[in-house]
């Protein structure tokens, strides 16, 4: 991955290396990542995010790597049935010496990757322990609508308490597609199943889903999804879809009651990875239970970020310049938004009297002003005004009194202020009055 400001980036990019460091990312990618020209760069990301403290579980798929042996060995190389919203394989019991030679090959590819050491590349030095083994119990997938999936599993359990020792141990766990029963035999799983339920019993902080392509809505990449809307995203939009990316937006919604984020990334983009953890805008979709970015009240830890947020706005005169003191002084007026531990956004609600406040300080980071933040920040200072007991409130601008209006603000003249506050509003600025009646 590049950067126009190398040092820039790695400074920044220290909160999100502090905030992963001994965390447990499940990262799951098929088989067509793997064939991808970009597999070897992906494999110095999870050298990277493994040197950085991060625990992983590597889940590999090998659809198109079992597709080709099968073909080899003249067994028809798409049985698939549907059930439910799933399209899985059937799995004759004469497919599965090719199917494990194809997941074996796969994995043993992974290791090979991962412990390499060649001098003047990224794996120089890294010195990196994978293992795998026995960690999934499986069971049969069983006959649905009269279709007997036969060595199709399940998974049925997965040994959180071993693969908790190895990754504490420093280990890189791979885990593949293939699943043993509690009778010995062996069965094919879908890779987003291992994901989502070893992601599951690790109580993981991240699952990540590596794809073909990137979740966008008319060519612009989604960034953020609670689980309602991606439910509606499915509903509203199915054919704009492609398979791959409704498994795996089915799969973020399922993890979403016990994995705080699911992010995904497409695996043919070189940094992908890098970019979604360690930088503010990341690189793909990342679907959580509720709205990412959280309106919380500030604290004096807020003040330095608030500086940062409201001084373009202060120098170009949009807002007026308050001091770190001032900040400090008037912080229980102030409300934010927080991602990753940056401010985003803010607003600040100033009393006037018992009925009158005003709203001050409304910014959204240029980053994030294509959204809804500015609308749902006005919406949430209303919430507490009213809690307050407001019913009239007041904001004066220079630059942004168009929008005030179209959200229910009125212009007033400056007398309309309560006496307290028009003895303050002749400061030069001559700013529009606005009043929203609550």
């Amino acid at each position: 991955m590049t950067h126009p400001n190398p040092i820039h980036w790695f400074r920044h990019s220290a909160p999100y290396i502090n905030t992963h460091r001994g965390k447990i990312f499940v990262i799951m990618f098929g088989g067509e990542a793997v064939a991808h020209a970009n597999f070897e760069s992906l494999i110095h990301d999870f050298a990277l995010l493994h040197s950085l403290g991060i625990r992983l579980v590597l889940v590999h798929g090998a659809r198109p790597q079992i597709d080709a042996a099968l073909r080899t060995a003249g067994i028809d190389t798409a049985p698939m049935a549907t059930h439910g919203t799933q399209h899985v394989r059937v799995t004759p019991t004469a497919a599965m010496p090719h199917i494990l030679a194809a997941v074996g090959a796969i994995r043993l590819q992974i290791e090979a990757h991962l412990s390499t050491g060649l001098a003047n590349s990224p794996m120089f030095g890294s010195r990196i322990s994978v293992v795998s083994g026995n960690f999934i119990t499986a069971k049969p997938y069983g006959i649905h609508d009269g279709i007997d999936y036969q060595m199709t599993g399940q998974v049925r359990r997965v040994d959180a308490a071993a693969m908790r020792h190895n990754l504490e141990r420093g280990h890189i766990i791979t885990l593949g597609t293939m699943g043993v029963s509690a009778t010995g035999e062996a069965f094919n799983l879908l890779a987003e199943d291992v994901a989502l339920q070893a992601a599951i019993a690790l109580q993981a902080d991240k699952l990540i889903l590596l794809g073909g392509s990137e979740l966008n809505d008319t060519g612009t990449l989604i960034r953020e999804l609670t689980t309602d809307s991606a439910n509606q995203l499915l509903q509203r939009t199915p054919a704009a879809l492609t398979d791959e990316l409704a498994r795996f937006v089915r799969t973020a919604i399922k993890a979403s009651t016990h994995v705080e984020r699911t992010h995904l990334l497409p695996y043919t983009k070189d940094g992908a990875l890098i970019t979604e953890l360690f930088t503010l805008d990341g690189a793909g979709t990342m679907i959580t239970k509720t709205a990412f970015d959280q309106i919380r009240p500030a604290t004096t830890d807020d003040v330095v970020g608030l500086l940062a947020l409201l001084k373009p706005l202060q120098e170009q005169g949009i807002l007026i310049w308050r001091s770190q003191a001032r900040l400090e002084e008037d912080i229980e007026h102030y409300s934010v938004i927080e991602r990753d531990g940056a401010i985003i956004g803010c607003v600040a609600l100033h009393p006037l009297d018992s009925t009158a406040a005003e709203l001050a300080s409304l910014a959204i980071h240029p980053a994030y002003r294509s959204g809804s933040r500015g609308e749902d920040l006005l919406r949430f200072v209303q919430m507490r005004a009213k809690q307050l007991g407001v019913s009239r409130l007041f904001a004066l601008t220079t630059h942004t009194a168009h929008w005030f209006l179209e959200h229910g603000f009125a212009e007033v003249d400056f007398t309309a202020l309560p006496d307290t506050r028009q003895e303050r509003y002749h400061n030069g600025r001559k700013s529009k009055v606005l009043l929203k009646y609550l």
